[in-house]
């Protein structure tokens, strides 16, 4: 008989006895209904679209190749598009994910003044810089944004402060840059030096690739566990392997990502985790896709090592290191995960990923954190197409004509 205050269970008898596991059945029902209940309607979703598609004339081959990958439109268009259109339309809105609905602002681009107002404000150079004379923003809004000092410096005797509207997002968006600016050659340089040693022809070298490739698969939460524990001030593998080091000199253990000077050099330290993954297969693969016959060519004619690594290996290369450059920076500029298990002081700065996960979410200010996303992606789009501009300096692609002088094609 079940006691009285304890929860209603899903039970049977079997030989007069009570049998079941108290709660596992009420907690797992459900859900099996949802999955089941997902995957039925997917499936009536293929059926129909097949049926529609062969109705139209459309052949058996392609209708059911059109019926299959139904569930990945839908998934798409759900998931991601309307999102995607969602946070455009809430990026002109005041709204709380506790809310029902969007409310309108009196100035519909409010949130984005709101993230992109910044002015100087003039001050003796022994004056106390006071919020009152730094003012607020003008723009109409559900509340007062006041301009809170981001930086000062001072000319003759007066003190010019740089204020603004949100220093928190302008400290984000600097530290992601400069994470980004230090991690992304520090990686390309070390996944390159690792592709390099990797194909070389010695024994056993299959093994070290497949080593050097397991940080690649490795959930990236577990990773920023075990960097956290690694750096943590106090037991940290990293502070008890320099003990030696702190007595000697007489210093205290670094704090590292508890420290607003080493937040940044933690992070980038821990991002060269990633050089022995996903970048290094692909350039090998590079590498392994330059013709041999170039090197012989150099070595006949009397070409070293370091010419042949700068007059062959780089140009060849380079469309690899190309594309990995675009991948480092898009993944660099939206790094999440280890943010999110790594805590940090917002005053020491967040990445721009973090800051607009904890305003949407922890601040509910959705609508704020929609628009500054959306000027994210801008800035994005922005610094890639930079890059991409770049390549035609320095990318040689193989077989690709020239041009000569007079504009024709040799």
């Amino acid at each position: 008989m079940q006691e009285r205050g304890a929860p209603l269970l899903y039970v049977w008898n079997q030989g007069g006895q009570t049998m079941g596991d108290p709660g596992a059945f009420n907690s797992y029902y459900p859900t099996f209904l949802r999955y089941v209940g997902t995957a039925l309607v997917l499936a009536l979703i293929i059926y129909l679209t097949y049926k529609g598609l062969r109705k139209l004339g459309v052949k058996t081959e392609a209708a059911t190749g059109f019926a299959l990958i139904t569930p990945w439109l839908v998934g798409r268009i759900l998931l991601t598009a309307f999102p995607i259109l969602l946070s455009f339309y809430l990026g002109f809105t005041e709204y709380n994910i506790l809310w029902d609905r969007p409310r309108s602002l009196e100035d519909p681009l409010f949130n984005y003044k709101r993230a992109l107002s910044i002015k100087i404000v003039t001050f003796d150079k022994d004056e106390r810089v006071s919020i009152a004379r730094l003012g607020q923003l003008g723009a109409a809004g559900p509340d007062v944004v006041r301009y809170r000092e981001l930086d000062s410096f001072v000319i003759g005797d007066k003190r010019y402060v740089i204020a603004a509207s949100d220093i928190y997002l302008l400290k984000a968006i600097w530290l992601t840059l400069r994470y980004a600016a230090l991690s992304i050659p520090l990686g390309m340089a070390g996944a390159l030096g690792v592709a390099l040693l990797l194909n070389q022809r010695v024994k056993g070298v299959g093994y070290w690739r497949t080593l050097y490739y397991l940080p690649a698969v490795l959930p990236a939460a577990a990773v920023a566990l075990l960097w956290f524990w690694l750096f943590a001030p106090n037991r940290g593998l990293i502070n008890w392997a320099l003990g030696p080091i702190y007595s000697l000199t007489g210093s205290e253990p670094l704090g590292w990502f508890t420290d607003k000077d080493l937040v940044l050099p933690s992070f980038v330290i821990m991002s060269l985790w990633g050089v022995f993954g996903a970048n290094t297969v692909i350039l090998l693969a590079g590498l392994k896709n330059i013709p041999p016959d170039l090197y012989e060519a150099a070595s006949i004619d009397g070409a070293g090592t370091l010419v042949k690594f700068r007059r062959i290996t780089i140009p060849m290369l380079s469309p690899t290191l190309f594309y990995t450059l675009i991948m480092g920076v898009i993944g660099a500029l939206q790094l999440f995960t280890e943010q999110a298990f790594i805590p940090t002081d917002r005053a020491d700065g967040w990445f721009v990923n973090w800051f607009l996960y904890n305003e949407a979410f922890n601040f509910g200010r959705m609508g704020y954190a929609s628009a500054v996303g959306w000027l994210y992606a801008v800035l994005i789009i922005a610094v890639t197409l930079i890059v991409f501009r770049s390549s035609t300096a320095w990318v040689f692609y193989e077989g690709a004509r020239e041009r000569e002088p007079g504009g024709a094609k040799a």
